[in-house]
Formats: structure tokens, C-alpha cells, sequence
């Protein structure tokens, strides 16, 4: 690929990302109105209250010395420390960490968390480095971002491309800079090292969840629903189990390599087995259809639990599920949206559905803090509790309001922000 079409990719990624920032500004601003609050609340909460970017270099294992860029927001921390993952990703950049900081802020509101939202991210690509390297990277990083994050401060934990491996470095580095042992630095680690049951697949739990009380409301059973997933990474994959336990005909899944469509059901526990790392099966088969193809398909509930902007004004029209749950970030534009809502389809956003991983790292906090551990099935007992309660009142306030739930959503999570603002007078 030459410097051109590097440079013209990384203009498109920029400008999508641009977008992303915009309209989840406009949401925002939309929710606050709503709510009746002043054009300077908004002003306060449409950027994060901080950004910082760091470079950080690194010795590479053939003797030289490469210098990374990383970045932390931190969105809003009236009501309590940030709290949001860190992602190792060739294309991260500044506007996508900022966007994904108000999204987590949205997130804890929704689920009532006394945090505010973070995120962080490295721009590198950790499938090309060593394992020595990628160690690094993750002790540079929390070296360099030390001033701002703590138990008290800010939270990192899991995101793209990064693991439990990758927080247990982090959580040493900074327990060796501060020189006492500090597990609530951090959330998403190994177990013996003060991880939480249940943390790996919270995020598709709390999606399932989700599922499960949007089909209530719909009067679908879950038993044989038919059921498309798009995306079968580390949420994709574990939903299309929990779904295929609960009874459900998963008849869809997909992967960056094509989509299976069965309108007879796929066989998910043979899929599970034959995945490779990266989430890919698809490659195995001959009939195979895009992802594009797949979000048309026959179904009760879509899942689009792949990438940003995969429903969008120009296939909105054709999609045929009675429910649609994001589980991605992102994956369904404004306008379909509002597309999706006037044909009478229920739309779960993402800031709701897919809670269920900061909601789990909370529990990790508070375990930490205590020192006292749960077993799984009270994690997953507390994590039903909080996802039921937040459905509950964000589709209480989409029927009271007359406004889709991404909107209600919306109006749910910003307002305990700017309640605390206005109570600390910073506005």
C-alpha cells in the first residue's frame, strides 16, 4: 500500500470518528434539553474534562528504541473516579478516545455507578511486537500516564486487543512506582492477582440480559427465537453460547472474513470449537454471504456485536427483526435510528446492552477495596440485578417521554453527571 492510500485511510478513519464525536455530542445535547438543562451543562459535558497524550518509548528487541503515542480521557469525575478501558490499535486517535470516554460516562449513569467515564489507548499494532515488547509498551504507559490514574482517580481495564495479562503488567508497574500493592488500579485482572469472576464474559452476559427483557417486552419467547449475530469475537462468541443455552436458534453469525445464515439454526457448539483466536470460522465454508447480507436476513433479534456504522439510512429500510440489541460500539447510525423507531423496532443501544463489562469491573473495584472475593454465581446474580434494573428505567423513560430508547438511554446516563456538577457548583 503506498503513502497516498495510507494517508487518504487515515483521513476516512479520522472523519468517521469526527462523526462518531459529533453525534454523540448531538444526543447529548438532544437528552439534556430534554431534561430542561442549560446550554452550559452541556458545554461542560460535550468534552472530556481531560486528555492527555504521552509518548512512550519503548526498547524494541532488535537493540532499537521506538516511540509510541498513547492517550487517557477523562470525561467527567464529579460523581466519583473515571473509570474505561485502555485499546492497542494502529488506528486509535485522540477524537476516538474522547467519544469513547463520554460513552463510558453514559454507561456507569445508566447502571448507576459512582464513577464517571475514561478511556485510554495506544496507537500500535500488538499482533505485529513480542511478547517482551507488548510488556513494555503496557509498564511505559502507566508510567507515563501516573499523575492522573489511581484507585481514587482513574480506573483503566481491558479493551481492544488488550487482556488480562496486559493489566496484570500494569497493575504491577504502578504498585512498584507507588510501592504498595494496589489491585483496585485496575480492573480485569488474572484472578490470583484480584480479578473477578465473571469478568471475561460480563459484557455478553449483560447483553443477554438485555436480550431477555427486550423480548418480554416485545412478547417473544426466547425459547426457538430465531436470533443473528453479527461478530463473532469475544462478545459475539460467548452471546451465540448464552443464546444457544437459553433455547434460542442462533440461525446467523459473522466474522471480518464473511457471514453462516440457517434459517434452520447453526450448529454453534461445532463453530465455538473450530474459531481461531482472532473469532474467524467462516473461512471454513463454502456458502457463505457478507455481513452486509447477514443484517438482512429473516431473524426475531439482531445483534450487532461487530463494528461502528453497520446500520445505517441506506439499509435501515431492509432490516427485518422485530428487535435489534447493539452489543457493538456504535453499529447503528442517528438517522437509522430514527428509521428503525418509526417501523416499530426495538432498538437496544449500546451504552445499555452493553454495560455489563463496566458494571462487572465495578464489582472487581469493590472487591478489591474490601478484600473480600465473591464466587461466580453472586456476580452473576448482582450483574441480573443492575442490567434489569437499568432496562427497566431507561424503557420507562422511552414510553413516558415518546422517544427511542437510545435517546431515553441517553437522558438516563447524563443526568446523574450533571446533577453532581451542579451540586459541586462547577456549574
Amino acid at each position: 500500500m503506498d503513502e497516498n492510500t495510507n494517508t487518504e485511510k487515515q483521513a476516512a478513519l479520522d472523519k468517521q470518528e469526527r462523526n462518531v464525536l459529533e453525534s454523540t455530542q448531538k444526543v447529548i445535547h438532544k437528552a439534556l434539553g430534554k431534561l430542561g438543562y442549560s446550554e452550559q451543562v452541556y458545554e461542560l459535558l460535550k468534552e472530556p474534562l481531560r486528555m492527555m497524550t504521552v509518548r512512550i518509548p519503548v526498547k524494541m528487541d532488535d537493540g532499537s528504541t521506538k516511540i509510541f503515542t498513547g492517550f487517557r480521557a477523562q470525561h467527567n469525575d464529579a460523581v466519583g473516579p473515571t473509570k474505561g478501558g485502555v485499546r492497542f490499535h494502529p488506528h486509535v486517535t485522540e477524537t476516538e478516545v474522547k467519544a469513547l470516554s463520554i460513552w463510558m460516562s453514559l454507561k456507569a449513569g445508566i447502571v448507576n455507578l459512582p464513577y464517571g467515564g475514561g478511556k485510554g489507548g495506544i496507537v500500535c499494532d500488538p499482533r505485529n511486537m513480542s511478547f517482551p515488547e507488548v510488556e513494555r509498551l503496557s509498564r511505559g504507559y502507566v508510567r507515563a500516564i501516573s499523575q492522573i490514574v489511581g484507585p481514587t482517580k482513574d480506573i483503566p481495564a481491558p479493551d481492544v486487543q488488550t487482556n488480562s495479562q496486559i493489566m496484570a503488567w500494569m497493575m504491577d508497574e504502578y504498585s512498584r512506582m507507588k510501592e504498595f500493592d494496589s489491585p483496585g488500579f485496575i480492573t480485569g485482572k488474572p484472578l490470583v492477582l484480584g480479578g473477578s469472576h465473571g469478568r471475561e464474559s460480563a459484557t455478553a452476559k449483560g447483553v443477554t440480559i438485555s436480550i431477555k427483557e427486550a423480548a418480554k417486552r416485545k412478547g417473544i419467547s426466547l425459547a426457538g427465537a430465531k436470533i443473528v449475530i453479527q461478530g463473532f469475537g469475544n462478545a459475539g462468541s460467548f452471546l451465540a453460547k448464552f443464546m444457544h443455552d437459553a433455547g434460542a436458534n442462533v440461525v446467523g453469525i459473522s466474522d471480518v472474513q464473511g457471514a453462516l445464515y440457517d434459517p434452520d439454526g447453526l450448529d454453534i457448539d461445532y463453530l465455538l470449537d473450530r474459531r481461531d483466536s482472532f473469532g474467524t470460522v467462516s473461512n471454513l465454508f463454502k456458502n457463505t454471504i457478507t455481513n452486509e447480507e447477514l443484517l438482512e436476513q429473516e431473524c426475531d433479534i439482531l445483534v450487532p456485536a461487530a463494528i461502528e456504522n453497520q446500520i445505517t439510512e441506506r439499509n435501515a429500510h431492509k432490516i427485518k427483526a422485530n428487535i435489534v440489541v447493539e452489543a457493538a460500539n456504535g453499529p447503528t447510525t442517528m438517522k437509522a435510528t430514527e428509521i428503525l423507531y418509526d417501523r416499530g423496532i426495538l432498538l437496544v443501544p449500546d451504552v445499555l446492552a452493553s454495560s455489563g463489562g463496566v458494571t462487572v469491573s465495578y464489582f472487581e473495584w469493590v472487591q478489591n477495596n474490601q478484600g473480600f472475593y465473591w464466587e461466580e454465581e453472586e456476580v452473576e446474580e448482582k450483574l441480573e440485578k443492575v442490567m434489569v434494573q437499568a432496562f427497566d428505567n431507561v424503557y420507562r423513560v422511552a414510553q413516558m417521554r415518546n422517544v427511542d430508547m437510545r435517546l431515553a438511554a441517553y437522558m438516563v446516563g447524563v443526568r446523574k453527571m450533571a446533577e453532581a456538577s451542579q451540586f459541586r457548583g462547577w456549574i
